[in-house]
């Protein structure tokens, strides 16, 4: 019978040691798969974007996974220094650095660097005290989620702020500057408008206190979109907010030329700006008109024209303007925004007696536009159409939606690239202005009394 062996006892013990390190190895091994860090560091940054203009300035980090982060400012110098939990350094947080320029009004440089194992820690050298807000947001259509830090001035250095101030002051000539406050965006070769920087008019700045008006007319254009919000994109690649903002500051040349007109712009550069506030900017320079400047799109390419709306108290007038509402209230949710107490304009039931006069005002404004825009391209609809537009919802200001083209369709795109058509969109938007101001001469209003 052959001899039994107790391997309990008997193991040599050389090799339990070696049995010992290995179950130990493989412990190890699991602890550290399921560890928060590991875990963690699934995440990956997918892109870096800097926004500067002088009202703020933004950087965008865009992850796969969520990040979360700690903050924290430092003084002598200024500097902000965020620490982004759960991830390594990689090449597109390594880029940051060259991602700002010299005319950054408030960042002098970003630098990335690992802090800890899963930490890394971004530094940004600031220009001047600022506040920051730092948020994460949810993946949003072509986005993933990101991390966003808003850099404002603790001294605002608002031009409409400005601006308003100088309404206020007694004895003191109300002037408009020749040439709006230019910024250089970090900017991707889609981003590169295809059409160039509108000429400045020569008359563009009026010295209006040796002039004899009854009142100053404030008229604020609005381009659309901005920023992280690029607006529609169309085949060749030309984003929406590009070709706005060059019709807009077009447009701008043209009514300075006017004596007795004073012209706002709630954004001149490429970044964000949410639609309540600029609807509030308008609120805040009393303004007589809000217009606000787009390129359309829908679903399909041969979809051509140009429209104009108003705000809808009730419904859409049509199916169209309901989808086109719909896309252009989601602005926010695109651009990325601090989601705050709702804006009282914008969350509340509309006031009727003053919203309804001001609708109107807009339905006769939206009416001689279209006179003037349909000798330069063809009108989808011969009518103003009415939605829910949330930028057009300031109770008390005549306002607009003008679609100067279809971006979706290949022909129009060309067009809204073309420096020539963009000069004869902006002539038509100008005569339109003057021929509703010379019907429905602007009179003095209580504006409602802004929270």
């Amino acid at each position: 019978m052959p001899e039994r062996f107790d391997l309990s006892s008997e193991v040599n013990p050389a090799f339990q040691l070696k049995r010992r390190d290995v179950l130990r190895a493989a412990a190890a091994t699991l602890i550290l798969s399921v560890s928060p860090i590991s875990l963690a560091a699934a995440a990956s940054i997918v892109a870096v974007r800097v926004w500067p203009s002088e009202a703020y300035t933004r950087v965008t980090i865009e992850s796969s996974e969520p990040l979360t982060f700690n903050q924290f400012l430092v003084k002598d110098p200024e500097r902000l220094v965020v620490d982004l939990n759960g991830i390594d350094l990689n090449s597109e947080l390594q880029s940051l650095s060259s991602k700002v320029g010299g005319d950054d009004p408030y960042i002098k440089l970003l630098r990335a660097g690992r802090n800890k194992p899963g930490t890394v820690r971004l530094v940004l050298d600031l220009k001047a005290q600022v506040s920051p807000q730092v948020f994460t947001l949810e993946p949003f259509g072509e986005y993933k989620h990101r991390l966003v830090i808003d850099l404002y001035p603790t001294v605002q250095n608002d031009p409409l702020l400005a601006l308003l101030n100088d309404m206020v002051k007694p004895n003191v000539s109300n002037q408009i500057t020749s040439k709006p406050v230019e910024t250089k965006a970090s900017e991707s070769k889609i981003d590169q408008a295809k059409a160039s920087e509108p000429k400045q008019a020569e008359s563009a700045s009026v010295d209006r206190s040796k002039l004899k008006v009854d009142r100053l007319i404030t008229v604020v254009l609005d381009p659309g979109h901005g920023g992280e919000d690029p607006g529609a994109v169309g085949p060749a690649g030309t984003h929406e907010k590009a070709v706005v903002l060059q019709i807009a500051k077009r447009l701008k040349n043209l009514l300075s030329e006017d004596p007795n007109v004073r012209v706002v712009l709630t954004r001149d550069g490429d970044y964000f700006v949410p639609l309540g506030v600029r609807v509030k900017k308008a609120r805040a320079v009393n303004a007589d008109l809000f217009v606000s400047i787009h390129a359309d799109a829908f679903v399909r390419a041969d979809a051509n024209g140009s429209s104009v709306f108003a705000l809808s108290e009730g419904g859409a007038t049509s199916s169209h303007a309901r989808w086109l509402a719909q896309t252009q209230n989601n602005a926010d949710l695109i651009g990325g925004i601090k989601i705050k107490a709702s804006d009282p304009y914008l969350a509340k039931t509309l006031m009727d007696l003053t919203t309804t006069a001001t609708i109107n005002d807009s339905l006769k404004l939206g009416k001689a536009m279209l006179g003037e825009i349909g000798g330069i391209n063809r009108l989808h609809k011969p009518n103003v159409e009415q939605a829910s537009f949330a930028v057009l919802k300031a109770p008390d200001i005549p306002s607009i939606l003008v679609e100067t083209a279809f971006i979706s369709n290949p022909a129009e795109e060309q067009k809204l690239i073309s420096e020539d058509y963009q000069q004869k969109m902006a002539i038509a938007l100008h005569k339109g202005i003057k021929r509703y101001f010379a019907k429905n001469p602007p009179l003095a209003r209580t504006r409602i009394a802004q929270s």
